[in-house]
């Protein structure tokens, strides 16, 4: 007897505003992955297992959201061939920042998807916005420590306050 065959995930709604939001946080997936090839050249090598696990988590994510956007119908934009970061990355200390604020991105970004879904009407999509805020903020922590700043985690990840 045959198994049945996988039922496909229906394609979520988007609309004009929740599109925009999507779209926006894929842009910060794109951005973090590119940062992290970045500051692996300036983190110690004790944190190499840290950078291939905050890379690989983004990119995933990024792989998700290529796929939900196709199903809705919609064009994934490509990643950018490079991107300017806000300050010089030149060492560790430096380095740690850029991840820093690649995550604070991420996670406002995901947040404002999160702000414009429900769970009735975008399981999968709030799902993912609602994941994507707790990675970024979790992973944040060590960057945060190895750059010395404090408060470790912000009162509020993803309100865009960057703490």
């Amino acid at each position: 007897m045959a198994a049945p065959a996988p039922t496909p995930t229906p394609a979520p709604s988007l609309d004009d505003d929740l599109q925009g939001a999507v779209l926006a946080a894929l842009g910060t997936e794109h951005a973090a992955i590119w940062v992290y090839g970045l500051v692996s050249a300036f983190l110690p090598a004790a944190n190499a297992a840290d950078v291939t696990a905050a890379s690989l988590a983004h990119r995933e994510r990024r792989d998700a959201v290529v796929a939900l956007l196709g199903r809705a119908g919609v064009g994934a934009p490509p990643a950018a061939a490079a991107y300017r970061p806000p300050t010089p990355v030149t060492d560790g200390a430096s380095a740690a920042g850029l991840a820093i604020v690649a995550e604070d991105d991420v996670a406002a970004a995901w947040r404002a998807v999160a702000e414009r879904t429900s769970a009735a009407e975008d399981g999968e999509l709030r799902r993912l916005a609602l994941e994507a805020v707790v990675a970024a903020a979790t992973t944040s922590v060590a960057w945060r420590r190895l750059a010395g700043r404090t408060p470790l985690v912000p009162a509020f990840p993803g309100d865009g306050s960057g703490a």
